[in-house]
């Protein structure tokens, strides 16, 4: 496993995670997948999702690690794939390791949670024949997306939450706000109305890479930006009792938690990137978020709902060298070396966890 944290893991933007993952996989005799985005960004560069597949091909057991399916989240995940391919040795025996890096390539380069038709891919895996409403999210639209934004409509806003939030409670403003919505296409966690780009990457993956037909799957998606500051939680969405839950608690130990039991500081959620990984492999294995926390549930909120109004309102606010572009990359990245630090040990110890699980008899 890897025998330090190399902080130089760590990048400055989506560009440069990408060279020094590619860098990372030259070194490995793996198999590289590119899938090359339609659009482009920065100096008219290409964006891509990149697909590395280390071990032999005929194997039974394998770990999937997946960055940046919210973007601008990408800066720790990248990192600690990035990490774990220049220190740990080669999986052995029937074991390979898949590396899905940059899955909202988009969202990444441009600091963004979010696709490049604003929709948050962690909530775009569902069936849109019958999409589900939010009625909390409908109530609150008008003051997450205001027309106008100024310190009256700002205190005014942040009143009618608070009002809802002594009406409901936490955990159902919580819900109302984040847990998706497919009504307001330039609101705060919309799904979507089709599939998106990133979605048919992974369902390619998972076919072309016969992942429902293997014995076991362990699926690690590192996101950042929800609990306490550096701590990296491990959250499980599968339905509590089931045998992919159970699975779960027993390769990840006692800190898993659960959502639908209350225990996470995750809310349930719609459409996530999971219920497909649950749906393909069933009981043959377990689906877990690595959540690392930043700063605080209001701040979140805030920087977010000020950096949706101003990328719809103001195209000037998308230069990466604007103020609010680096308020949201230094609410998901903290770059300090405190946090770069608790980043790896916990991505070292959790994906270790899933190796050693995936090695087991169970």
């Amino acid at each position: 496993m890897p025998s330090h944290y190399d902080l130089e893991s760590f990048s400055t933007d989506y560009f440069d995670a990408r060279d020094k993952f590619l860098s990372a996989c030259s070194s490995q005799p793996g198999h590289l997948r590119r899938f090359q985005h339609s659009l482009l960004a920065g100096d008219n560069q290409p964006l891509s999702t990149e697909v590395f597949w280390l071990g032999e091909k005929q194997v039974s057991k394998v770990l999937v690690i997946i960055s940046a399916t919210h973007g601008v989240e990408g800066f720790c995940g990248s990192a600690a794939q990035i990490n774990w391919l220049r220190h740990a040795p080669m999986p052995t025996g029937d074991t390979a390791v898949l590396f899905v890096h940059a899955l909202n390539p988009f969202g990444f380069a441009h600091l963004r949670r979010v696709n490049e038709d604003n929709v948050d891919l962690n909530r775009n895996f569902i069936d849109f024949s019958d999409s589900p409403v939010n009625l909390g999210y409908r109530e609150l639209a008008d003051v997450l997306l205001p027309e106008h934004w100024s310190d009256a409509n700002e205190k005014s806003a942040m009143q009618t939450i608070n009002d809802y939030r002594k009406l409901y409670g936490q955990r159902k403003t919580e819900e109302a706000v984040s847990s998706g919505q497919y009504e307001y296409p330039q609101g705060l966690f919309y799904g979507g109305a089709t599939s998106t780009w990133s979605r048919q990457v992974v369902e390619t993956v998972m076919r072309e890479f016969d992942l429902a037909n293997r014995q076991r799957v362990a699926v690690v998606d590192i996101h950042s930006g929800l609990g306490p500051y550096g701590y990296g939680e491990v959250i499980s969405d599968h339905p509590p009792g089931s045998k992919a839950a159970t699975l779960a608690k027993r390769w990840f130990g006692d800190s898993v938690t659960e959502p639908a039991l209350g225990t996470s500081t995750s809310v349930p959620k719609l459409g996530l990137l999971d219920y497909a990984w649950h749906k393909a492999l069933g009981d043959r294995g377990c689906y877990i978020t690595l959540e690392f926390g930043t700063y605080s549930l209001d701040t979140l909120f805030q920087v977010l709902r000020k950096e949706n109004y101003f990328w719809h309102r103001d195209p000037e606010t998308r230069q990466l060298s604007h103020p609010i572009r680096q308020q949201i990359r230094d609410y998901f990245y903290p770059d300090k070396k405190d946090w770069q630090e608790m980043v790896l040990f916990r991505s070292e110890q959790v994906l270790t966890q899933a190796l050693d699980g995936l090695a087991g008899n169970d």
